[in-house]
Order: C-alpha cells, then sequence, then structure tokens
C-alpha cells in the first residue's frame, strides 16, 4: 500500500506541474482498483487500495488547491463525484456510489469530501486515467497527452492529460510564450 500511496502522489505532483495547474482548477481522475491490484477492469473492487490512491491524490492536489472529479464506473454512466463548492452551478443527479456500483474509488470520494455531490458532466482542466476508466469526456475540448515518469501505478496503466485552449486565427507562438 505505500508503494500505491508513494506513486500516486508522485503522479499528482507531476501533473501540477506539467500541466501548469493552477488553485481552482478541476482534475477529474479515473481509477480501476482492480487494475491496480492486476484484474480486469470492474471484476475485483478494492477499497482498501481506493483509499489509500485517493487519500494520497487527494492530499496532494488540495493543498495546491485544486479540486478532484472523481469518475463513477460504467454502471453510473461515468458520472462524477465532487465538491459542491467546484461545481456551484452544476446540475447534480441523485446517486450515490458504492464499490460495485459506481466503483471503490468514486466511493472513497463520496466518503471523504466535505460536501459530495454527483454530476453527470463537467469539463476538466486535466486528468489521471488509472486502469483504462476513458476519462476524455470530462475534458475540456483539447487534451493534450502528458507523459509522467511513472506509466503504472500497481498493475494499471497511467495516463495523463492536460487541456488547452483552441487555437483560432492566431498564432501557436503566441500560446507557447504564455507559458514560459
Amino acid at each position: 500500500m505505500e508503494e500505491l500511496r508513494r506513486t500516486a502522489e508522485q503522479a499528482a505532483e507531476e501533473l501540477i506541474e506539467k500541466a501548469h495547474l493552477q488553485r481552482g482548477d478541476l482534475v477529474v481522475i479515473g481509477c480501476s482498483t482492480s487494475e491496480i491490484c492486476g484484474s480486469r477492469i470492474g471484476s475485483d473492487s478494492r477499497p482498501e487500495v481506493a483509499d489509500t490512491v485517493f487519500d494520497a491524490l487527494y492530499t496532494c492536489f488540495r493543498r495546491a488547491g485544486i479540486y478532484i472529479a472523481a469518475q463513477c464506473c460504467e454502471h453510473l454512466n461515468r458520472a462524477l463525484i465532487v465538491e459542491r463548492e467546484a461545481v456551484p452551478h452544476a446540475q447534480r443527479v441523485n446517486v450515490v456510489p458504492q464499490p460495485k456500483a459506481g466503483g471503490s474509488f468514486a466511493t472513497a470520494a463520496y466518503k471523504r469530501f466535505s460536501a459530495p455531490i454527483a454530476v453527470e458532466h463537467i469539463r476538466a482542466d486535466a486528468g489521471l486515467d488509472i486502469g483504462g476508466t476513458l476519462i476524455g469526456m470530462h475534458l475540456k475540448e483539447v487534451a493534450v497527452p502528458l507523459r509522467l515518469s511513472m506509466d503504472h501505478i500497481g498493475e494499471a496503466l497511467l495516463l495523463a492529460a492536460r487541456t488547452r485552449a483552441k487555437f483560432i486565427g492566431g498564432s501557436r507562438a503566441i500560446y507557447d510564450q504564455e507559458l514560459l
């Protein structure tokens, strides 16, 4: 468990740095505890693994003032669990995730957030996909893959993304200058 915690913390720290995240930004996280433990997604939900990974990510992102949206599994149509203050005007849905109906990671988020709500849609600034959970539908329109120093958490494949504003009628050089 300690190795999972360290890897998750490192992934969060690298995402914050490489995606240039700022206080108030929103990160979507999809996490399959089954995949982390080497099983097929959706087949071996592990609340204790979810608690470990969630706590590591939540602590790191919260310290930076960044909100997390925890993606539920397909049984809940990939709804998201998020702190109410992160999306004050979002249309809520009425669901409470459970380990085998929503996923262990979303359940951990629901238990840990101070004012959790469920929503169907967000447009996150960045994301972590742990175990092939398909978070792309919850990112802003132009997603850019990020390569982190690690590509797995446990046995689960780890993918990261940031988003950027669309280039419309301008020069990419202007955008590149803003990042420097």
